[in-house]
């Protein structure tokens, strides 16, 4: 019985494909810079299967746990990639990574998207109060997130214990993550009719795609961090660059996909809902995350004070999107707008 549809049937083949070719080159010692590029169109591959696997487990335990497990795993090859990094040093390419992937979300998707959508569909108009809340909680999280930077330039007292104020904050964003759940909860639970996707896996496949996804992130993570120094020295691309771009998008395929896809059939709604929540949960989450675990992993220490040039484009970028988010429309030329934007942020990194 052929239970995949032929996108669900390309996925799978890139990313088996793609898989396969990296883990010949990184075994054979084969050029850096050639596994580099296939490792990354690996985890790509390999974050949009995840979603559909997520997708499939998810939708027998209703709507409202599909936004909670997505949630938890739709970041997992970005996760594998920064734990990794920060077993070999590259404290600099996590930072970037972190900062790019919400600027990634909150610039380059939310901006094809409205380009697309409005392209497509005309000028699109949002629920308002939905718009305001999700605004706020980026701004809340993201400000949250970088108060031990501000406090590193300022030179205040607490610049002397960045690890135990980080780890402070990291604890204080994911209680306030555990109790945003039950909202988050309802709230997918209200847009069911249209967010909701029949499964049509049986339900052994679905759990074991999930399981095999997750070992072959880890894998292709570890080959992709193993080749990524040698292969940023011989393109030139900064550590900054790459954290910044290449890993951030590579790791959060799921919502660039799906959110410029939900704009092009005119639901904004939803469309934005899906691609604002990634950056609330890299803040809440991810972040955090990387902060309590990196002392155990070994390696590089990750701390909540980054440069600050990534600190100054993230504050200016979020308070952008909000100006631009708060009149609850869109049209192609926001998007366009955006997009710039973005570009030149990704500029500026190409140096480092």
């Amino acid at each position: 019985m052929n239970v995949l549809t032929r996108s669900e049937r390309i996925i799978v083949g890139l990313s088996a494909v793609f898989t396969a070719v990296a883990g010949v080159l990184n075994y054979t010692d084969s050029n850096p810079t050639a596994t580099f590029i296939v490792a990354a169109g690996a985890l790509a591959a390999l974050a949009a299967l995840v979603g559909k696997c997520v997708e499939q487990v998810a939708d027998r335990l209703g709507s409202g746990a599909t936004g909670v497990v997505q949630s938890a795993l739709g970041n997992l090859p970005e996760l594998f990639v920064c734990i990794f990094a920060l077993r070999e040093g590259l404290r600099g390419v996590v930072e970037a990574a972190i900062i790019g992937s919400i600027l990634g979300n909150a610039l380059l998707v939310l901006g094809l998207a409205f380009m697309v959508g409005g392209l497509k569909n005309g000028r699109q108009a949002f629920d308002g109060g939905r718009a305001r809340t999700l605004v706020a909680m980026m701004l809340l999280a993201v400000f949250a997130m970088l108060v031990p930077s501000l406090a590193s330039y300022v030179h205040t007292p607490a610049a002397q214990h960045e690890h135990a104020l980080s780890v402070i904050a990291s604890i204080a964003l994911l209680a306030v993550f555990a109790l945003s759940l039950p909202a988050s909860m309802r709230r997918v639970e209200g847009e069911q009719e249209a967010a909701h996707h029949q499964a049509t896996w049986p339900v052994w496949l679905a759990i074991t795609g999930l399981a095999l996804t997750g070992v072959l992130a880890a894998l292709v993570s570890d080959w992709f961090v193993a080749a990524l120094q040698p292969a940023l020295d011989s393109l030139h691309i900064s550590q900054a660059f790459a954290g910044l771009v290449i890993v951030a998008i590579a790791g959060n395929a799921v919502e660039n996909v799906v959110g410029i896809q939900l704009a092009a059939r005119d639901k904004a709604d939803v469309a934005m809902s899906v691609i604002l929540n990634s950056p609330i949960q890299i803040a809440l989450v991810l972040a955090p995350v990387l902060v309590l675990i990196s002392p155990i992993i070994g390696g590089a220490t990750f701390t909540l004070v980054f440069p600050p040039l990534l600190v100054t484009t993230l504050v200016a970028s979020i308070i952008a999107v909000s100006f631009v988010i708060l009149d609850a429309e869109s049209d192609w030329l926001e998007g366009a707008a955006l997009l710039g934007l973005y570009t030149v942020i990704a500029a500026s990194f190409w140096w480092g």
